[in-house]
């Protein structure tokens, strides 16, 4: 199991959650923090999962929460550099489709 960090990079108008190690039902309450954290402090986040090498479905279940409550702020949240069985998963769920940033913005995040 490979260990849990969620780092912040913030820029103007925006904030990167930087995600790395496994997302699933240890780490549950870290990352639903992390990302709600991320959600009320910028009206655009970007979630980067690209150090993420594996994501429940308690993980996808923060995803969804985070998602309502940007939504519920006007804000949008977007995840970034999905891969292999992380991409896969996002796909199988559709937050995939629903999280992804604009084509604009996928590599300026």
């Amino acid at each position: 199991m490979a260990s849990f960090e969620a780092r912040t990079a913030t820029a103007p108008g925006r904030i990167t959650l930087i995600l790395s190690g496994d997302c699933d039902l240890t780490v549950r309450d870290k990352l639903t923090v992390a990302l709600l954290d991320a959600v009320s402090r910028s009206t655009t986040i970007f979630v980067d999962v690209g150090g993420v090498g594996f994501l429940d479905s308690t993980g996808v279940h923060a995803l969804v929460t985070a998602h309502h409550a940007a939504l519920a702020r006007s804000s949008r949240l977007y995840v970034i550099n999905a891969t292999g069985a992380v991409a896969a998963v996002l796909d199988l769920t559709g937050l995939g489709t629903l999280l992804q940033a604009p084509a604009d913005e996928r590599h300026h995040a």
